[in-house]
């Protein structure tokens, strides 16, 4: 009888009890993921510089950008880099309505700069300077808008995280998301400045 009974202390297990997340797995495979978002728009960047100056006749970079319009679409992504450092200053002090509240200040930020983009590219398609015009046209398009849709991304992941943090509060895993909303949300502000700089700035006064 006591052959057939197995000792339930040497069962064996299928399944790990302990904690099976290592230390720093999350935030070293999103660094990954950011190293690959910077292929991507080094790809972009890369191939704005060979076809930006091919307009096939068309407007060129002077005839068709708005700067002080891209001026002030700057500066509402740039708050809102500020907005999530102020975010994530509260979240280290633990105060779950203070940051909050800044989380949802990145996202109006984050909203007026995708509103001031689409109207730039609804007034560009009105004015027959949509993607099809030009290789300048097409690269141009093509940069700003994965810059764009990268930027929805953080919103929607803005809006997720913040019923997490109301639901759960400052839990270890939602800090660990913030941090790396935080990373992503700051990487998008360096490759705008980039954007700013190499398609806008240097189109219209190069």
């Amino acid at each position: 009888m006591s052959d057939t009974v197995i000792d339930k202390a040497n069962k064996p297990e299928f399944y790990l009890t302990e904690d099976h997340h290592p230390e720093g797995s999350t935030m070293l495979g999103f660094w990954l993921y950011l190293m690959s978002d910077c292929l991507i728009f080094a790809v972009l960047f890369a191939t704005y510089g060979v076809l930006g100056r091919n307009y096939a006749a068309g407007p060129s970079p002077a005839d068709l950008f708005d700067l002080p319009l891209v001026a002030i679409n700057t500066s509402m992504l740039l708050l809102s880099s500020i907005t999530y450092g102020f975010a994530m200053l509260q979240m280290e002090r633990k105060e779950k309505g203070a940051t909050l509240f800044w989380l949802a200040v990145t996202g109006v930020f984050g909203l007026a700069f995708l509103g001031l983009e689409l109207y730039e590219f609804a007034h560009l398609i009105h004015e027959g300077a949509g993607p099809t015009r030009s290789a300048f046209l097409s690269c141009f398009f093509t940069l700003v808008g994965t810059h764009g849709l990268h930027v929805t991304f953080g919103i929607v992941w803005l809006v997720t995280l913040m019923v997490q943090v109301s639901l759960h509060g400052l839990i270890p895993e939602n800090r660990r998301r913030l941090m790396c909303l935080s990373m992503f949300w700051h990487f998008l502000d360096v490759v705008w400045i980039g954007v700013f700089s190499f398609v806008y700035l240097m189109g219209v006064l190069g």
